[in-house]
């Protein structure tokens, strides 16, 4: 299955500036058929949009190219990124969405607010991106770490990287290591399978440099979270203060 994206514009001259957020037909048209050119495919599986427009193109105006690239056979299925309940709605309203992708972690819970229950009521699939928030929820996390990060690695500009944050949320990675421990696993794989317990989360998406990287995350796959660890896991973030919104997915409260 290839999936890839749309709506990210990068200055050629100035490759190091910030890229634009574009969501104009003729861009997505446009970048569609370089992606398909570029993986030598006749059609991609799931084509996704990065981000919300900046240029003030109407979200209706981006996702009518979407159902046109369908009706085109280029793309078969389409979904946003980042977008909210709002935008999803307009969107649906012209074409089922088929997919989002929210930033959801341990740290970032904020999505399970409205948009991953939305998604929920109207069948459309959740893939969260960050899982391990780009790291920290990770075994080998250590503050000394973030001292080290190169100049130009955007975690140094980051809140979560920060102090208070940056304690709280190592404090909060700590307090996963028992519930690891009695699974015969990670940290990193019990973060990731608390990301998958939510109800509406249809995947997590999680990268690795290594071989033992993937090492470290892929038993998230099968471990399936009690009740009890959740209350555990819940408990540690109220703890901790890391982090923001819901603590535990509302059914599994007993």
């Amino acid at each position: 299955m290839v999936f890839t994206k749309c709506g990210l514009i990068w200055d050629e001259r100035n490759p190091t500036a910030e890229p634009r957020r574009v969501l104009k037909p003729e861009s997505i048209r446009k970048e569609c058929d370089a992606s398909l050119r570029r993986l030598g495919v006749e059609r991609i599986d799931h084509y996704q949009f990065h981000w919300p427009d900046e240029t003030g193109t109407p979200v209706e105006d981006s996702w009518g190219e979407m159902a046109r690239l369908i009706e085109q056979g280029k793309i078969r299925m389409a979904g946003v990124s980042n977008f909210d309940v709002s935008l999803l709605e307009r969107c649906e309203a012209i074409m089922h969405v088929d997919s989002l992708q929210p930033p959801f972690s341990l740290i970032h819970r904020d999505a399970a607010v409205r948009e991953i229950p939305w998604c929920a009521e109207h069948g459309t699939g959740v893939i969260c991106y960050s899982p391990m928030q780009s790291g920290l929820l990770t075994d080998s996390f250590t503050a000394d770490r973030v001292a080290n990060l190169a100049q130009d690695d955007w975690r140094r500009r980051s809140p979560e990287f920060q102090e208070p944050n940056l304690s709280r949320n190592l404090t909060l990675r700590d307090s996963l290591r028992p519930i690891a421990q009695r699974y015969n696993t990670t940290v990193s794989a019990v973060a990731v399978a608390w990301v998958n317990a939510w109800p509406g989360v249809t995947a997590a998406i999680v990268g690795a440099r290594s071989p033992q990287q993937v090492d470290g995350w892929i038993a998230a796959g099968s471990i399936e979270l009690t009740v009890a660890d959740l209350e555990e896991i819940a408990n540690a973030i109220e703890r901790t203060l890391a982090g923001t919104g819901p603590t535990m997915p509302q059914s599994q409260h007993v």
